[in-house]
């Protein structure tokens, strides 16, 4: 039988940029040098130099633009397709908030200029390290990591340090299997063991195998809160008191801050320590190995641990750096940080408000719950609801040889990014919707997941062998990422 495509057809004959190329044509008018030639061969070294001349596409301004357009249309993007990327949570970033990180003021300005000369961008950090203190209920923030990851590390050489400050050198950290999966490698660069608590059936932590494992020896329990399967772990408050019971500090990965904004504060329920990764709660650019931030909040007991330099207000009113900080873990990253990210991260805040981070959160908690409602017939839910901003469902393929990649390449096809697979459990789809799509987009990715449902029942073939409406087709990812080769002949 034909198979049916959806989504819309992508030219594929698209020529190669050399095939577009005459000679003569040229993108670029470049003025007569009034510079005096020179013997490249004495002054560059003979060796390093070619015989010939690279061969490059000859190819105008116009033909150029047009072949980079048309490039870009194969390209997914959160500008034009929905990411339902489970734990990753890529949603779109405000335009205002890049014409505010824009702004000559904060882009023209050097990270070595005096003090005196850039109250501005010293007033923004301190005024959005104080709004971060506030959504999180912790004693002071400092904005020195560049990602979540460097949030991580940082919070936990703050707890080592603080535990060194007190004689003791706690060399055990405990990580529940819900948590994400960077913790273990943060415990590592940190010279700490990860030791893996275990799950109750419904997603929260098994309190009598935490109670089993920690002791005196324990330096943190790293947290996931809500977790990567989904839920809130409404257990916290205890979790901390029995953490806290034997010495240890709480950490939260506050990945998934995006369902507890104006909701609960971390501080109020017991946590010690708390990252934030920027991108998923405040809507910044997501980084792709470039730039991030990863802010991490601390309890009052930890504040004089915290990295130095701090932005602060002065008495007079001014602002400045202060590296007055009695047990100071040092510098995490130069200068001030990503600055470019947190000015994002603060226009977010301050353009929506209380009332919208509120609403952020309501919304995400809506849109994951209302998408699991309309899957949940013909998909399987590991873990009850109801969820706060992602779910977990597995996919009915019994016997039909479809896998959970075979479903995500046919989601291709329906102009959809694939959602997180196989992972935190086998065979799994991650679905995170975020809160800035719209009901319209809810609604057309659970018809495609539907419509993907009943192909797998009657004509399991078409997923198999999806994508088919993209000009590359069913690629070989391990050899892909094994042996990558990226270059043109």
């Amino acid at each position: 039988m034909p198979i049916p495509k959806v989504g819309l057809p992508i030219d594929e004959g698209l020529p190669l940029l050399f095939e577009l190329g005459s000679p003569g044509a040229g993108a670029a008018s470049i003025r007569r040098s009034d510079v005096p030639e020179i013997d490249r061969r004495r002054a560059i070294g003979a060796e390093f130099l070619a015989d010939d001349a690279p061969d490059l596409p000859a190819v105008g301004e116009l033909d150029l633009v047009r072949h980079y357009t048309r490039l870009s249309h194969r390209l997914f993007s959160v500008d034009g397709n929905f990411y339902p990327l489970g734990s990753c949570t890529m949603k779109y970033n405000p335009r205002v908030n890049e014409t505010a990180a824009a702004m000559p003021g904060f882009a023209d300005l050097h990270p070595y200029q005096d003090e005196r000369d850039v109250q501005g961008i010293l007033e923004l950090l301190h005024r959005l390290r104080t709004d971060l203190e506030e959504i999180s209920g912790l004693a002071e923030v400092t904005l020195q990591p560049s990602a979540g990851a460097a949030g991580e590390m940082t919070g936990l050489m703050i707890i080592n340090a603080y535990h060194r400050s007190r004689g003791e050198n706690r060399t055990k950290v405990l990580t529940p299997d819900s948590a994400h999966g960077t913790n273990p490698a943060t415990c590592a660069v940190c010279g700490r063991s990860a030791s893996t608590v275990k799950s109750r059936p419904d997603g929260r932590v098994d309190l009598d195998d935490l109670r089993a494992q920690v002791d005196e020896n324990t330096a943190a329990l790293m947290i996931t809160n809500p977790n990567t399967v989904g839920v809130f772990d409404e257990q916290i408050a205890e979790i901390a008191k029995i953490v806290h019971a034997k010495g240890a500090e709480l950490y939260l990965d506050g990945a998934n801050m995006n369902a507890l904004l104006g909701i609960a504060r971390p501080g109020a329920f017991g946590v010690d320590v708390m990252h934030f990764n920027t991108h998923k709660t405040f809507s910044t650019p997501h980084g792709g190995g470039g730039p991030g931030a990863g802010p991490v909040g601390v309890a009052k007991h930890l504040k004089p641990f915290l990295p130095t330099p701090q932005v602060i207000r002065r008495d007079d009113g001014s602002f400045g750096w202060s590296d007055e900080r009695e047990h100071s873990i040092g510098k995490v990253r130069s200068f001030y940080g990503q600055t470019g990210v947190l000015i994002r991260a603060y226009a977010y805040i301050r353009s929506i408000g209380s009332d919208g981070l509120l609403n952020v959160s309501r919304k995400a908690v809506l849109a994951a719950n209302y998408l699991a409602a309309r899957l949940k017939d013909r998909f399987d839910m590991p873990f009850p609801p109801p969820y706060a901003h992602e779910f977990i469902m597995v996919p009915r393929v019994a016997g039909t040889g479809v896998t959970e990649l075979d479903i995500a390449k046919r989601l291709i096809d329906h102009g959809f990014h694939p959602p997180t697979m196989s992972w935190p459990i086998a065979h799994c789809l991650m679905i995170e919707p975020t809160e800035t799509e719209s009901l319209a987009t809810l609604d057309a990715f659970a018809d495609a997941m539907l419509a993907i449902a009943d192909e797998i029942d009657a004509a399991p073939e078409t997923v198999k062998t999806a994508p088919h409406t993209m000009p590359v087709k069913r690629m070989d990812e391990v050899t892909a990422s094994r042996k990558p080769n990226v270059r043109w002949k």
